[in-house]
Formats: structure tokens, sequence, C-alpha cells
């Protein structure tokens, strides 16, 4: 059973009762020691009635200070104990003058500026200074002259221990007080440091990716739940990163082991979404997602760090089994439609055709064109995703390219009487993938031309610098606010505000503009703002057999 703290009014209490006593004990004993010595070198010390009168004072009083609960008592009853012992230590001193009995004075002057501040310390003063002359008074009658300097020595020393014991006292309170007041606010602070580090361990051990905390020396001060139970799948205790086989993102090839992205995590290294496999090929393995960043102290010197891994197997797998799935699809669709794309033609070359069944045949061919090239969207995002996205470097001219696209589709545009702004362009030699360009010239015009408003300009220019040249597709339609632009270039991405409409799309067409762009060291970057239309700018390096064309 628990052991109940006692009260703070009734500590105190206690504490007062100790200090009476200590206090008194200490008056006392000295006096003790000082009729010991004395006695032993005069035995006739103890015949005079007057000397043994002070000293019975003394110990009388420290008896009643040891059996009195002064706990109990108000605080004023205690002033009683050291008034009572100058009147004894007075009384000694007149019945043994040369003794030095006035010297044990300093005690209850001591104990009365203590425990009574100003008041007692003047108080005290003022009564053992009245006492002596009294005594004096009594004992010889008037003081002469000569007996001045030497009785006002004694008020004067007690004066000064009584100031020094005053102003030592009210120094140490105000400390005290300053160290209580400290020690609240540390005890606070101390609490809520571990209450927020118990929610703190709670939240960690709530979410389902892993944390790991390391120090300075690489040794891991901190492990959540959901990463010890990370590791146990592959027989890993106490976090000994070492014992795990780790392979980079194509499941074969291992990593050095310096290179393992925990290594650098702990070598302070800055880690950002790593994907690594976890497990021996052949046997259980999990794709992990590694983020690690350093932590500094105060002086900014490396004083460990934080690891977050989350287990992205199922996520890869879904994406793997998407794309294929989407491959296959694509590889199914694309030959009877080339079949149909051919009998289509065909039937659109018999000039017995009346212009009703010409007219269906027409739009049937449009929309297989249509369908087409969603079928090869779908087949290049899945070349891509496999890495499979060949690219031919050849010498060919970005101005023949965009001005044949631009012909290509301008009767498109004309359709919603949209029109291409197209200055002369001088030629622009590139050593690139023709094809490829043309893919991404015509993505780009085609959504200039899907999303802007009837009527409206698409304007193209070519800015042709020494390093790099740019292609910007300017547009007059809706634009888009900054949270479309956020998922502008993932795969399959469409913004809400178009997803129902009939605007037909795969959200493709970016995504691999700019997967092209950056396969031949440039990038695809798109501007825009709600009703002032978009920008796109393809840059691609300016480089041909290694030099400027």
């Amino acid at each position: 059973m628990m052991q109940r703290r006692p009260r703070p009014d009734r500590a105190r209490r206690y504490l007062i009762e100790r200090s009476v006593f200590q206090s008194q004990l200490l008056v006392g004993s000295s006096t003790l020691l000082l009729v010991a010595v004395s006695g032993w070198l005069d035995s006739h010390l103890f015949t005079n009635q007057l000397f043994l009168a002070g000293i019975l004072i003394i110990f009388l009083a420290t008896a009643v200070a040891a059996g009195v609960p002064w706990r109990h008592l108000d605080k004023k009853w205690i002033i009683v104990l050291p008034i009572v012992d100058l009147i004894g230590l007075v009384i000694a001193r007149e019945g043994e003058p040369l003794l030095g009995t006035t010297f044990l004075l300093v005690f209850p002057i001591i104990w009365l500026s203590m425990h009574f501040g100003g008041r007692g310390a003047i108080g005290g003063l003022i009564f053992a200074s009245v006492l002596l002359w009294t005594a004096v008074f009594v004992r010889t009658g008037p003081v002469a002259e000569g007996e001045i300097p030497r009785l006002a020595i004694i008020p004067i020393v007690l004066a000064f221990v009584a100031a020094t014991t005053y102003t030592t006292t009210k120094r140490a309170a105000a400390q005290r007080v300053l160290l209580t007041q400290q020690s609240v606010l540390f005890e606070g602070a101390l609490r809520r440091s571990r209450r927020e580090e118990r929610t703190l361990d709670e939240i960690f051990n709530t979410v389902d990716f892993g944390v790991v905390g390391f120090d300075r020396e690489a040794k891991p001060s901190f492990m959540n739940r959901a990463q010890r139970e990370m590791l146990s799948r592959f027989g890993v205790k106490d976090g000994q990163f070492s014992s795990i086989v780790v392979y980079h993102e194509d499941q074969v090839t291992p990593y050095a082991e310096e290179d393992r992205p925990f290594r650098r995590a702990m070598r302070g290294e800055t880690v950002d979404r790593t994907t690594i496999w976890v497990g021996e090929q052949g046997k259980q393995q999990a794709a992990v997602l590694i983020s690690a960043r350093p932590i500094f102290d105060e002086n900014d010197n490396y004083d460990g760090g934080v690891m977050v891994a989350r287990d992205v197997t199922a996520e890869l797998r879904a994406i793997k089994a998407r794309d294929d799935l989407v491959a296959s699809v694509s590889h199914e669709l694309r030959t009877p439609l080339t079949s149909i794309m051919g009998y289509l033609e065909l039937a659109l070359d018999d000039d017995t055709l009346d212009q009703s069944t010409r007219s269906m045949l027409e739009v049937a061919s449009k929309n297989s064109d249509r369908l087409l090239a969603l079928v090869a969207d779908l087949l290049t995002t899945a070349a891509d995703t496999k890495h499979e996205l060949a690219i031919t470097l050849a010498p060919c001219d970005l101005s023949v390219i965009v001005t044949e696209a631009v012909e290509s589709l301008r009767p498109v545009a004309a359709e919603r009487d949209i029109t291409f702004v197209l200055p002369a362009l001088p030629p622009v030699p590139l050593r690139a993938d023709a094809f490829r360009l043309r893919q991404v010239i015509d993505n780009l015009f085609s959504n200039a031309i899907k999303y802007n408003i009837a009527g409206g300009r698409i304007e193209v220019s070519v800015v042709d610098s020494l390093a790099q040249v740019q292609l910007k597709v300017t547009d007059t339609g809706r634009g888009m606010t900054s949270g479309e632009q956020l998922n502008l270039f993932d795969r399959y991405y469409r913004a809400d505000s178009v997803r129902g409409s009939s605007i037909h799309g795969t959200g493709l067409g970016l995504s691999i503009s700019r997967d092209i762009c950056r396969r031949h060291g440039g990038d695809l970057t798109l501007e825009s703002a709600p009703g002032k239309g978009a920008t796109a700018t393809a840059t691609l390096p300016h480089i041909m057999n290694g030099h400027k064309g």
C-alpha cells in the first residue's frame, strides 16, 4: 500500500518544530560545554549560586524546547525560548563576569534574527542591551564613564551579528523561493515532456509505417511497433540492419554494404523516397520505401537522425498488374482496330457510295483513328514502365516538325474556329528522335485545342539559345487551378473539372511527353491560371554532333 505524502502545511509545522529544538539545542550544548570546561579548570565555580541559576534556566529552556509540541502552537510562542536564553545567559554572566558567558549571547540573537526577521533582530538586540545594562546597574550602581565604552562593545558586536544573520537569512529565503519556483517550473516541464513523449510513442506505435531513431553513434534509440513487425518478418532482431538482404528496384542487383539506404542514413546523409526490395530471391520479399533525415544539435553538429520506412509491396505489385493488363489489352485491341481501319479506308475508296453512307463511314474512321491513338498511348505507357521506351537519335529539324504538326492539326482546330499563330521559324537543327518529338508536339497541340475556348488562339514560338531550345505552346483556354497542376504529370490523372465533361482523354499524354523530353535530356513544364489559359514549355538540348548546328 502506498504511503501518503504529508500535506504541505503539516510538513512545514514538523520542520518548524525540529528547527526550534535544534536552535535551542545549540544554545544548551554550547552552555554545557562552557560549564564543563570551566568547572574542570575551577571547581569552585559550582558554588556560585547566581551562575548556577542562569545555567539552570538555559537547561530548563532546552528541556521545554524538547518536550513542547510546537507544531500545535502559534509561531509567536517560540520567541519565549530565545528571550529566556538571554535572561539566563545575562544572569550567568553576572555570576561569573570573566568566564566568557557573554559570547554565548550571539546564539539567541542569531535565533531571533533568523526566525523573526528584522523585528526579531532589533528587538533581541534592544532586549539584550537593556538586560546587560540593568544587570550592571543592579550589581554596581551607576556606571562610571570609564566603563561605558567596555559595556558598549557587547551591543555593537551583537548588532553586527544580528544584521549579518538577518541579511543572510533574507537572501537565503529569496534564493529558496526562487529555487522553489524553478523546481515547480522544472517539474511541470518534466511532466509535460514525459506526457508528450508518451503521446509521441503512442502515435508512432499507431501508424502503419516504420519509424527508427538513432543517435550519433548509429545505434537505434527508438523503433516503433510497425518497424519491429516489419523486421521480424525477415528474422531481424534488435535492429541489426546489416543482416538484411537488400536489392535494387530490379529485385536482382544487390546493394553494396555502404550504399544501403539505412547505412547512408546512419552516416548522416539524406535519403529521399528510395525503394528497395528486402529478402532473398526465391523467398518472401517486400518492397520498402525509405526516407531519412539527419538531426543536428544547437551547434549544428550531427546528433543522430530518423528514418521512415513503408511497405509498398502491394502498391508496386498492383501497379505492375495494371501495366501488364494495359499492355495486354492494348495489344489485343490493336490488331482488330488495324483491320477495322483498313476496311474503312477500302470502303471510303469506293466511288459508288452515297453521301450519307460516306458521312457515317468517315465518322467511324475518325473515331477509329482516335481509338488507335489511345491504344498507342497505352502501349507507350506500358513500354515506358518497363523501361522499353526506345529513343533513336538522329539529325532532325525542330522547325519542320512543328510546322508539319500545325498543318496536320489545323483542320481539327478549324472545327472550333481556333487559330494557330505561328511565326516564320528559322531552321533549328537537333540530334533527337523526330518520331518521339512529333508525338510530344502533337500532344501539346491536341491539349491546346481540346481545352481551348471556341474562337480561341494557339500561339507557338521557338526560343533558340546556345545550350538549349524551347518550344512554347500557349492557348487561351479555361486554364487550371494550382491544385489541378499538382498531379498534372501523373499517369491516368484527369482533373475533376474535365473528368465528367465531353472532352475525351486518358490522362497519359503529358506524362508520356515529359518522359520523352527527359529521355532527350530536357524537360516539359506547364504554367497556368484559371481563366488565363496555359503555356506548355518543352526544353531540349541544342546539340548536333557535339556542337550547336
